[in-house]
């Protein structure tokens, strides 16, 4: 079921249905988020979504997911959420980490290639930047050859302003820790241009004293995002699809952390 004060949150951001629209009523939204969170959590195929759980078809339910990434449903979401957080002081600013996460990809589509880590399987890579704590700020789908350190920046720059709090929105944390796969000078002196420290381990050299111990939480967020099963691997063709699975369990992470 989805919660009443979540609903009352998502429900605003939902494109409205045409007055006079030709045909049958639509099935309700409240019931199609359900369907899209059974599937989500259970990751099970559309058209096998039981019919008598009142969730609709899986394909008006897919449809729908579609239709509310196109309006920015989910993205907005997880804003509105991040700026609650914000509001009661939850976020760590002092530093974020960023890492990647492999996936297999069940079914070509854009965003998937040879997996150096699943013996050059087809699949893609969840790239992440979390606060100190794991909050979730931005998370990035691309093929899964494609270098961390080139989602450094686009990861850093996709961090939300910070809202919910009086003055001006920060947008930046003191510092971003990162392992041996971020290594990297020009993109180092990129980051300090944005006032944020680079604590990145060199290759070739010991790992930084201790910043194991601060990454972890990178970790910890990602086995959050994959227990929605539907993130551990991947189904969808369409990225736009996927990322909207993903951008919906990064609101539920930080919905569960506002609530607790």
């Amino acid at each position: 079921m989805v919660d009443d004060d979540l609903w009352a949150l998502i429900e605003p951001l939902l494109p409205p249905w045409p007055e006079k629209s030709p045909g049958p009523q639509p099935v309700p939204d409240r019931l199609c988020l359900q369907g899209i969170l059974y599937v989500l959590r259970n990751d099970i195929a559309w058209q096998l979504l039981p019919l008598e759980l009142g969730f609709g078809s899986g394909q008006t339910c897919c449809r729908r997911l579609d239709r509310w990434q196109q309006a920015g449903v989910f993205d907005q979401l997880h804003r509105i959420l991040l700026a609650e957080l914000n509001a009661a002081g939850e976020p760590d600013w002092s530093r974020v980490c960023v890492d990647g996460s492999h996936i297999r990809a069940k079914k070509r589509g854009a965003e998937t290639g040879p997996s150096p880590v699943d013996r050059r399987k087809r699949g893609s890579k969840h790239h992440l930047i979390c606060d100190g704590r794991g909050t979730p700020f931005k998370v990035i789908t691309t093929a899964a050859n494609v270098n961390d350190v080139t989602q450094t920046l686009a990861l850093v720059d996709g961090i939300p302003p910070e809202a919910g709090r009086p003055g001006r929105p920060r947008r930046h944390p003191d510092a971003l820790l990162a392992d041996k796969g971020y290594d990297s000078n020009p993109h180092r002196e990129e980051l300090r241009k944005r006032r944020i420290l680079p604590v990145i381990s060199r290759k070739g050299a010991p790992n930084i004293k201790g910043l194991g111990k601060l990454r972890y939480v990178v970790e910890q967020t990602f086995a959050l995002l994959h227990q929605f099963q539907r993130l551990a691997v991947r189904w969808e063709r369409r990225t736009e699809l996927h990322d909207a699975f993903v951008s919906l369990a990064c609101a539920l992470i930080c919905w569960r952390r506002l609530k607790h």
